[in-house]
């Protein structure tokens, strides 16, 4: 039961196709040797596997020559095919409500991805996190991801808005000189988390494209598209996305779950059984998933994971999850 390489949604073809054009050279034979279906006709329905993405963005890297790939797929990225959430960005009255956007991104694009913002000791921090990725981590998908943020950052602020300082949780690379020629602001390595650091006042600015009638209608179309993937995801995606909407779920049983989903009980095992599941593995599936997050992410105990999972104890949890990945929760915390 692999923790990082699910299937994931794939919208951002064409933008990975636009960065190697970018960078001179064609993303069709990188997409081919990593196992990547390319279907522009069906990108709503496209998918792949964190694996392959690696692969590809280890040969774009080789490929690119005198660029850094994962910059210029960050600074490139564009919601080509998610327009409304473009809009809604774009006519956000603060960045502090723009922040949302992190949420759908989770939801639409990569449910990897975790951004946190905190405000602490007079800062605002955006904290960026990949969830399951492989240890040690690359750091090539956080390079692009800051890079993306960066930009409609201060896209949204106006250019005198600066960012204070990017903190990265990796060693520092080869290529560390061009950070600070990228990023345009002060760079850490072997910090113990990734992320964004700036003014807080920035977060409650008023944004000069802020057009809340606009705002409200881009939103009800994110929603709206959300609910059509709901429809489409099938009954395990649906039965792991409840769990992680509403944890105490563990603890009710099949019965709480299909009243959740709408469904009778018999009617919810029989769509597992028509695609080869029973309700017990998806639901260790979703309590692994879910363990790996809380562990990487740092903020909760074992006790209080342990009872958000529905265990008995502690003991019981740090069996399953040996269990479950071959390693104890504290060793596998300790690899973050």
């Amino acid at each position: 039961m692999p923790l990082h390489d699910e299937p994931i949604p794939f919208f951002t073809l064409p933008n990975w196709a636009n960065a190697a054009t970018q960078c001179g050279f064609n993303i069709e034979p990188v997409f081919r040797e990593a196992g990547i279906e390319m279907d522009l006709l069906q990108l709503d329905q496209s998918t792949v596997r964190p694996s392959q993405l690696m692969r590809a963005m280890e040969a774009c890297v080789a490929r690119a020559g005198a660029q850094h790939f994962p910059f210029v797929l960050g600074e490139t990225f564009a919601f080509d095919y998610l327009p409304e959430i473009t809009t809604f960005l774009n006519t956000s009255s603060t960045l502090r409500e723009a922040f949302r956007v992190f949420a759908w991104v989770r939801d639409l694009i990569n449910p990897t991805l975790s951004v946190q913002l905190e405000e602490r000791a007079g800062k605002a921090w955006l904290l960026i996190e990949l969830i399951g990725a492989p240890k040690p981590p690359s750091p090539y998908f956080l390079e692009s991801t800051f890079a993306a943020i960066l930009k409609f950052g201060r896209s949204l602020l106006s250019t005198d808005a600066n960012f204070e300082r990017l903190y990265l949780a990796y060693p520092e690379p080869q290529y560390a000189a061009r950070y600070y020629k990228f990023f345009g602001t002060p760079v850490a390595f072997d910090q113990p988390e990734h992320a964004l650091v700036f003014d807080p006042a920035l977060l409650d600015r008023p944004l000069g494209g802020a057009f809340p009638a606009l705002h409200q209608q881009s939103e009800a179309l994110v929603e709206r598209r959300l609910t059509r993937l709901l429809k489409k995801a099938g009954v395990v995606a649906n039965i792991e996305r409840a769990f992680s909407a509403d944890p105490t779920l563990f603890g009710q049983g099949l019965e709480g779950m299909a009243a959740v989903l709408g469904l009778h009980p018999r009617a919810l095992q029989r769509r597992l059984q028509d695609v080869g599941q029973n309700y017990a593995d998806v639901q260790s599936q979703a309590r692994f998933r879910l363990a790996g997050e809380w562990l990487q992410q740092g903020s909760l105990d074992l006790e209080s994971i342990s009872e958000r999972l529905g265990f008995s104890d502690r003991r019981s949890f740090t069996r399953a999850f040996t269990r479950w990945s071959g390693q104890s929760p504290s060793s596998f915390r300790k690899k973050k």
